[in-house]
């Protein structure tokens, strides 16, 4: 069940609470909460924030238990950081680290003070980051294998009145973290239950659920990718009992009238990656499930979009399928016609997710995008290069490498700038077809990129590499263990940016 999130004008010590959390800027020692607990339960508080040497920097914390001497059970104190840093993604990690603490503690209630700065969005950052800490995935789980005390209640605690303005903040970023967590229950979902055809019909599911909102979907299925053409998707999936799909949502603000921006966002939905004939070693195989990270962010993301109602016209494109070997499965050396027309060598079909992305962009161009990006877990260079927690971009323009770049830096996701080294269009040439789909190992996820690059035209492109991050081994940050749903919250202000100024 999702938290219910309520405000309430209290000062911390008198909000009663399994939990408070209190985020503290650095200088605890003189903050106003360490003399009220100090006043209230002696000098035990100046000796508990002693040996936990906390000074209120960012990531260290103390939990100070009460005794009864306040209301709250224990007070959890979180480093912010300096007060000229603070910003709207460090609010969100605060609320997101009281939450998992508290989830951790089997609490079922937490109070959470926010920050007394100057903000616009405060509230909407700590729901957003309340949300991401308290998830859990219990899908399967039966009897006694749930979380039997869940954390249910989590109260914003304000020093000023709630006003309208806030209560509206509040209930956005709950809805917002909720969309944003569509992301990580689809990752999550296991290959058996979640494959092309049902993804598919969540994407309808959440279109009818959006209708009023200005959200459409339209899906292909595989006779009708063959029919229009897109045959490297088709290739992909045809080694699979699960047929591929091809899914459309649209959504556009109701009654609107004006030119509105178009932009254009791209997932790889391969439900589960085997490598096909090229396939892969067992062991981690079973980490293929998530390689659909890139269209479950695409579906979160136009969920997010019907909530925050955005003045643009947005696409949300996935082209999904199951890489399996079997006897119709697709082969190194194979060609296909792509849908934009290029016909393309087969290397290694492991490398399947650049095909699909290839037939999804050449459709997304035939939109006419102000904006087209793709997001993918397309290569395991890009691990290599960056790790587990930090995505990699590409794009074509200059000024939208920056845009992009203070997107994710707004957001406070980890995204860096790659390359595209025009010298490596050399590794795509093929003896037999116009392009080779990947050329040797070495800058893997450059060749990646600009075998993707092959397919957009001239329109403004970004490609981002979410390998690394989409899935996590444990708990960081704002991420939860499993599916994570990296990319969203940048691609929300990427959308921000693009329309701000717009007339």
């Amino acid at each position: 069940m999702p938290i219910k999130i309520a405000l309430s004008r209290a000062r911390p010590l008198s909000f009663s609470a399994d939990l408070v959390a209190v985020g503290m800027l650095e200088g605890a020692k003189r903050s106003s909460i360490v003399r009220e607990l100090s006043d209230a339960i002696g000098p035990s508080v100046a000796k508990t924030i002693k040996r936990a040497e906390f000074t209120g920097k960012p990531g260290q914390s103390c939990e100070v238990a009460t005794g009864g001497a306040v209301r709250a059970a224990r007070v959890l104190l979180v480093g912010l950081g300096k007060a000229d840093n603070l910003d709207y993604a460090d609010v969100r990690r605060f609320a997101a680290n009281a939450a998992r603490r508290a989830a951790q503690s089997r609490c079922e209630s937490l109070g959470i003070a926010l920050p007394e700065v100057e903000m616009e969005g405060l509230a909407r950052a700590a729901a957003e980051g309340a949300v991401f800490g308290s998830y859990r995935y219990e899908r399967f789980k039966t009897n006694d294998s749930r979380v039997k005390y869940p954390l249910e209640r989590v109260t914003l605690l304000t020093s000023d009145k709630v006003s309208d303005g806030l209560r509206r903040d509040a209930e956005l970023g709950e809805r917002v973290g909720q969309a944003i967590c569509i992301a990580r229950d689809l990752i999550n979902d296991p290959p058996n239950e979640l494959y092309p055809d049902a993804l598919a019909k969540f994407a309808t599911a959440l279109a009818k659920k959006y209708k009023s909102a200005g959200l459409s979907c339209t899906v292909l299925d595989d006779k009708q990718l063959t029919q229009k053409g897109m045959l490297l998707l088709e290739a992909v999936g045809r080694g699979s009992v699960r047929r591929p799909r091809f899914i459309h949502l649209k959504y556009r603000p109701n009654n609107s009238k004006k030119k509105l921006k178009r932009l254009v966002f791209v997932g790889k939905g391969l439900t589960f990656d085997t490598g096909g004939i090229c396939i892969k070693p067992a062991p981690g195989m079973e980490e293929m499930k998530g390689d659909m990270g890139g269209a479950a962010n695409i579906l979160a993301l136009m969920a997010a979009v019907a909530e925050t109602k955005p003045e643009a016209e947005i696409h949300g494109l996935v082209a999904s399928a199951e890489n399996m070997p079997d006897g119709n499965a697709y082969r190194p050396g194979d060609i296909f016609k792509s849908y934009q027309g290029k016909t393309v060598e087969i290397i290694n079909t492991d490398a399947e997710g650049r095909l699909a992305l290839a037939d999804a962009l050449a459709y997304g161009v035939e939109l006419e995008p102000d904006l087209l990006l793709d997001n993918a877990t397309l290569t395991g260079a890009m691990v290599v290069a960056l790790g587990p927690a930090v995505s990699g971009f590409y794009t074509n323009r200059d000024e939208l490498a920056r845009t992009f770049k203070d997107a994710a830096d707004e957001a406070g996701e980890a995204m860096w700038h790659m390359p595209l080294v025009d010298d490596y269009r050399e590794k795509l040439k093929s003896d037999w077809a116009d392009l080779k789909h990947m050329g040797d190992r070495w800058g893997g996820s450059i060749t990646a990129a600009l075998f993707l690059r092959e397919f957009v035209g001239n329109a403004p492109w970004i490609h981002v590499d979410i390998a690394g991050p989409s899935m996590a081994d444990k708990h960081y940050d704002i991420y939860s263990k499993g599916g994570t749903g990296a990319g969203v919250l940048t691609y929300l202000k990427l959308i921000d940016r693009m329309l701000a100024g717009q007339k």
